[in-house]
């Protein structure tokens, strides 16, 4: 199932009308059914505007999928239920993220809720679901950021009874690092930019000692706030540290501020692999850098390549990537897999439930749910193990991040990813080799 751009703005005409707007974006999309006797109502929070805004993107165009897709209804327990959704952009920010959670709960009386892109917009969301008795499920925040960072503790029993998790997590970015930088020669150090925030910490206290444990050394200036102006010092630091490669989990412009520095200052002479995540995530951003975003190395949670596909749409990745283009006239963004597997395991789990507007059957159902996703096939019954050391995770699903490298040349867009390495999942096809930055 493809939507065209005609399609898209007819059904999702709140969404692309909200966009220019400052503040919530809403979207009450309705699908009919011959003999309604029922609705369910899904509640969808990601971020439009602020810092994160790449992560919602291609948001127009998934709701318009899903709404395609839940035009008949669902059946479910001999019910055809009528799927309403409502959207609300949480600005990239905490309060804002807890604010329209809020009102989907108490004033939206929202069912079922979907979350999703950095723990900025994601941890409040979810927060206010456990709080209310309100099933959530998330994705795009690395797993320990996710349930670490909200009081989880690894070993002991969850403390979540309503709010759900799938993403990669530190143990997938150590594999796709380690199989990735060894295919450029370098000294094996490491100039390490990671912020105070929920990522920044996370990735600190876990990625750190494992990038230590295979041979790298880590220079790390220390935690950073995010909306720092002036990276001289850790600029300076890495200089003189000959820090061949760089690593960093900022908020979007935070790295274009310090990546334009470090080409001022003469740093990224130095580097051999720029290695970026959370940002450089989608071409919009590699492309605002101008030149000096060729080259760099990053992480994708989806492509157009995935051999997966969606359950809801039935669309596989490569047309789940062809129709965004040309529907949108934008370039495909990962963002797009990630954001429609949301309402695959959504329509799964109020299927399994049986009841719907039973909430506690909702949560009972998340906790053995399958489902295949274009990001991949989720099994919420076997959690696998997160690493040496730790025990399965409860309430979370792991996911690959895998590989590769912003390349000019490789399509017919100006820049493009280019996936190197698929460690954390070997039925992705490699597409080529990492090589040096030349920024």
């Amino acid at each position: 199932m493809s939507i065209t751009r005609r399609e898209m703005l007819k059904t999702t005409g709140l969404v692309v009308g909200g966009l220019a707007v400052p503040g919530v974006l809403e979207s009450c999309l309705t699908s009919s059914s011959s003999t309604p006797s029922g609705t369910i109502k899904i509640g969808y929070v990601s971020p439009i505007t602020g810092p994160a805004a790449g992560f919602g993107e291609p948001d127009a165009y998934v709701i318009g999928l899903a709404h395609k897709a839940f035009q008949t209804g669902l059946f479910i327990g001999g019910t055809n239920y009528t799927i309403e959704i409502v959207s609300r952009d949480g600005q990239s920010t905490s309060s804002v993220g807890a604010q329209v959670a809020s009102d989907l709960i108490q004033g939206q009386k929202v069912d079922l809720m979907l979350t999703t892109s950095t723990p900025e917009t994601v941890n409040p969301v979810s927060d206010a679901c456990e709080a209310a008795g309100v099933p959530c499920i998330s994705t795009v925040v690395p797993w320990e950021a996710w349930y670490l960072g909200r009081g989880g503790k690894i070993g002991q029993p969850s403390p979540f009874k309503w709010t759900w998790h799938y993403c990669f997590g530190v143990l997938q970015f150590f594999q796709a690092y380690t199989h990735l930088w060894p295919q450029v020669s370098t000294n094996k150090k490491v100039g390490v930019m990671w912020p105070n925030d929920a990522d920044g910490n996370a990735i600190r206290g876990a990625l750190g000692p494992l990038l230590k444990s295979a041979g790298y050394t880590i220079v790390d200036p220390g935690p950073y706030e995010d909306g720092t102006n002036d990276y001289t010092a850790q600029i300076q630091k890495f200089i003189s540290e000959d820090c061949q490669i760089f690593n960093t989990f900022p908020i979007p412009p935070d790295f274009q501020t310090f990546w334009t520095q470090a080409k001022q200052q003469g740093y990224t002479k130095h580097v051999k692999i720029g290695q970026i995540a959370k940002t450089g995530l989608f071409p919009s951003q590699v492309t605002a850098l101008g030149s000096i975003g060729n080259g760099l190395a990053s992480g994708v949670y989806w492509a157009p390549t995935w051999p997966y596909k969606s359950s809801l749409t039935g669309m596989t990745s490569k047309q789940l990537g062809d129709g965004y283009e040309s529907a949108t006239g934008k370039q495909w963004n990962q963002q797009l897999g990630a954001s429609l597997s949301l309402f695959d395991v959504a329509a799964a789990v109020l299927k399994a439930s049986g009841n719907p507007k039973d909430k506690q059957k909702i949560a009972d159902a998340m906790k053995t749910l399958t489902v295949e996703t274009p990001v991949g096939n989720l099994d919420w019954s076997k959690n696998p193990n997160f690493g040496p050391g730790t025990a399965t995770v409860p309430n979370v699903v792991s996911t690959p991040i895998i590989g590769g490298q912003w390349k000019s040349g490789v399509s017919h867009w100006p820049i493009d990813f280019a996936i190197c390495e698929n460690s954390a999942d070997p039925n992705v096809p490699i597409a080529s080799t990492l090589q040096p930055y030349s920024g």
